[in-house]
């Protein structure tokens, strides 16, 4: 029997116990703050783009930032995480994955859930600019599955000093499978709706390799069988979720990482989130009883964002 993290505390708002409030309140609804950035397009070895942003905050520290499936720098989480680390002190750095800046990529191929060479290359970029490795680096969802892969596979020789995931798709088959199930449905279909505006727009200005409907995929798993796995080197979908989903990866993690996860996640079922007995020492798990993907409203009268306070606390930690 697998042994399950402990349930942190946590207080969610009264009036957003539920997790699909507690996932959707934020995007509605969550102060926007306004951000001076600049803008930075790096050109990677194979002929591709990717867009990055830099916060103006001068510092040493820089916390680079991977948004979630679809996700861009005008994401809830994206804006206020850049907010609260240019007051905290850190010199934010924000990576858009391929073909999410707005603007299309130049090949056919895009992003995945476990693309750890982009992720690579930016780390080594911000090297090069700076002086110096990114001091931590955060991800969301999609983008925590990402970071946990690379913590994984690089070990002790990680050089990030520290880390943070929220949200994690442990496992991608089981987010594929919770997301056809009830209200989650709702997610599937926004997602997939952006998933295949992306496709079409994309191809509109270079020839697919592909021969598929578009129009036809309407779960992840088909549209990962159809269009990821093959666009990115994987005989199917079975083997891309077999070989990128992080949950196998965590035991190898050298570096400090905190995951903040709930167990009410509509994305994916409770029994998704790894046992202790998979985390390896340098990872501290808060396991929550509520608060949604990406939510975590606190219960005060600023409904503030839990998650925020504790990404914060463990970045600033001696």
């Amino acid at each position: 029997m697998v042994n399950k993290a402990s349930v942190t505390p946590f207080s969610s708002a009264w009036w957003l116990r539920s997790p699909h409030l507690q996932t959707l309140w934020p995007v509605y609804f969550k102060k926007r703050f306004a951000l001076d950035l600049v803008d930075e397009q790096v050109e990677l070895d194979d002929g591709d783009f990717i867009d990055i942003h830099w916060s103006k905050q001068q510092s040493e520290k820089a916390v680079l930032i991977l948004h979630g499936l679809e996700g861009s720098i005008n994401s809830q989480y994206a804006n206020s995480t850049i907010h609260h680390l240019e007051q905290a002190g850190y010199r934010a750095v924000f990576m858009h994955f391929r073909g999410c800046s707005g603007r299309p990529n130049r090949l056919p191929r895009a992003y995945h859930s476990g693309d750890t060479g982009d992720l690579a290359f930016i780390i080594d970029h911000i090297k090069m600019k700076t002086g110096r490795y990114p001091y931590a680096v955060v991800g969301f969802s999609l983008g925590g599955n990402v970071l946990l892969k690379w913590l994984g596979e690089t070990g002790a020789a990680n050089p990030a000093e520290k880390a943070v995931a929220v949200s994690v798709p442990f496992r991608l088959h089981d987010a594929a499978a919770r997301l056809e199930m009830g209200t989650s449905r709702i997610y599937c279909d926004h997602l997939m709706k952006s998933l295949r505006q992306t496709y079409i727009d994309k191809f509109k200005h270079i020839e697919s390799p592909l021969e598929v409907d578009i129009h036809s995929l309407r779960s992840f798993w088909d549209y990962d069988d159809k269009v990821t796995a093959p666009l990115h080197g994987f005989s199917g979908v079975q083997e891309y979720y077999d070989r990128c989903s992080s949950r196998q990866f965590l035991k190898e993690i050298r570096t400090p990482t905190r995951i903040i996860h709930s167990k009410d996640d509509p994305f994916m079922f409770e029994s998704t989130v790894p046992g202790v007995d998979e985390l390896s020492s340098d990872i501290d798990m808060l396991l929550t009883a509520h608060g949604g993907h990406v939510g975590f409203v606190s219960n005060d009268v600023e409904g503030s964002y839990w998650f925020e306070h504790k990404l914060i606390e463990f970045l600033s930690a001696a």
